[in-house]
């Protein structure tokens, strides 16, 4: 839960960081960027901690690293400050989630795993939903401190209630050494992968540096794969891949990420910039999709536990793409009704696919490599989250550069030239409608913040197209998924 809401509250407070500390555009985004290049360089590396030392003391290591950093950043007098402990936040949100499935894979036999899994998506997804709202709530009447001290409870709670109830299980076999030329190679890897994915947007998709770092994230991975090969106790063991479920599991993952991440990552402006909503009542229209995330999930993994997890993955595919497709249709004076339709559709479209990948990647892996399975589940989502916001945002903005000019005529008015352009361009990509000289008539506002808002949602459209198409793929790929099958052996339970 802690993790969840992090992830959602940051962002409704970073502009009030921004003013607060006097931080730079670049610094802001460090505040963002930095949590995420360190949780995704080091999850797999922090699964492996968790099956060599044990997943309970790594969980509860990384619940009150986290809560700990919360508090640092909560005082902090400085953007650097801020930044700094926000990669160590990172760092411990890798060895704290891992370890959750870790835990779950260890405790509960296959056939149960479903339903574990299901319980833990609808905590997710309850978290995710109050983000917003709670997140909108302590900026507006608190400060942005409080978005972090809330952390401290809830890390203190998960610190209590772990010492108390949690039940360390160790398989016999785990590997007693550490591949440390494998984490040097795997940890540049996604280094470079995750920042070339963060940085192309402002670079562009051919730029050299673009290039450079995707390049290089392409000559890692092929180094650390063959590295594999030859090392006795490798940190990922290839024939984990054989597994055509857990490939399967892991790509779809990615997929699924990719569309909902990049996609609902616009919805938020398109509350807030073209209807003019609050955070907080963004968050409140969101609900009808977290609310069925939070329903969904144990229904997910109740019916998983029935019919396997093959069926409703690509039922819960199909109705992503579906909603995706609708909320492609949405223009700027749709109302509450239809969009709260789609969101609906999308909740119970992804609760299944949450749950029955995950239980597919940790499932068909062994119990000692538990840790590096739930690691390569979060990755993957990770990975596909950066991924699908880059290149749908590349997408949208490459849509509303092409309409915006024409919608501008339409209101009798032209696109400035030079840097002015550039700049109502940018704006237009998140639905703002920069502000005017006094004196300005009333039509003329109107009529530029009718172009913005057509051209935004021309680009929004674009980009949900984009990921139904995307969805669908996964659905097909879901025909690949099946119950894991391996026997957890041999374990130590302390």
């Amino acid at each position: 839960m802690m993790v969840a809401l992090d992830g959602t509250v940051v962002a409704i407070a970073n502009p009030v960081i921004q003013n607060d500390l006097g931080a730079s555009p670049a610094d802001i985004q460090w505040v963002t960027s930095g949590y995420l290049l360190a949780l995704a360089v080091f999850l797999i590396t922090a699964g492996k901690i968790g099956d060599r030392f044990g997943h309970k003391t790594t969980f509860l290591v990384g619940a009150a690293g986290f809560a700990a950093t919360s508090a640092a950043i909560g005082f902090a007098t400085n953007i650097q400050t801020v930044i700094a402990f926000r990669v160590l936040q990172g760092l411990f949100g890798a060895l704290l989630q891992p370890a959750a499935l870790g835990l779950l894979r260890g405790a509960f036999p296959i056939e149960k795993l479903n339903m574990a899994i299901g319980i833990w998506a609808g905590v997710i997804g309850a978290s995710t939903a109050a983000g917003p709202i709670v997140g909108g709530l302590l900026v507006e009447h608190v400060s942005w401190q409080s978005v972090f001290f809330i952390n401290i409870p809830v890390g203190l709670a998960a610190l209590a209630l772990g010492l108390w109830i949690l039940r360390d299980v160790r398989a016999e076999n785990a590997a007693k050494s550490f591949d440390v030329p494998g984490i040097a190679l795997l940890s540049a890897a996604m280094f470079m992968l995750v920042w070339g994915i963060i940085k192309a947007p402002t670079w562009g998709w051919a730029d050299s540096s673009t290039l450079l770092f995707l390049g290089g994230a392409v000559l890692a991975l092929i180094g650390f794969a063959f590295w594999q090969t030859r090392v006795k106790e490798p940190l990922i063991p290839l024939s984990l891949f054989r597994s055509v479920p857990l490939s399967a599991g892991t790509l779809l993952m990615i997929l699924m990420a990719f569309a909902f991440f990049g996609a609902i990552f616009f919805v938020t402006f398109y509350l807030q910039n073209v209807h003019g909503m609050t955070p907080v009542q963004a968050g409140v229209h969101l609900l009808p999709m977290t609310g069925m995330m939070i329903v969904g999930a144990p229904a997910a993994g109740a019916a998983i536990g029935k019919v396997g997890p093959r069926i409703p993955i690509v039922v819960g595919m199909l109705l992503t793409t579906t909603a995706m497709y609708g909320m492609s249709t949405l223009d700027t004076g749709s109302g509450t009704g239809v969009m709260s339709l789609w969101f609906v559709l999308m909740g119970l479209g992804i609760s299944p696919v949450m749950v029955g990948a995950t239980e597919v990647i940790v499932g068909n892996a062994p119990l000692e490599l538990s840790g590096v399975a739930g690691g390569l589940q979060q990755a993957a989502m990770q990975v596909g989250g950066s991924l699908g916001t880059a290149v749908l945002g590349a997408v949208m903005a490459s849509k509303v550069s092409s309409v915006l000019p024409g919608n501008l005529a339409d209101v009798g008015q032209t696109l400035p030239p030079g840097a002015a352009g550039e700049g109502l361009k940018q704006a237009a990509q998140l639905g703002i409608t920069p502000p005017m000289p006094p004196g300005t008539p009333a039509q003329a506002v109107q009529g530029l913040s009718s172009a913005i808002h057509h051209s935004f949602v021309s680009g929004m459209s674009m980009a949900f197209a984009v990921a139904a198409v995307v969805a669908f793929a996964a659905a097909v790929l879901g025909l690949l998924t099946k119950r894991g099958t391996t026997d957890a052996g041999p374990a130590v339970h302390i």
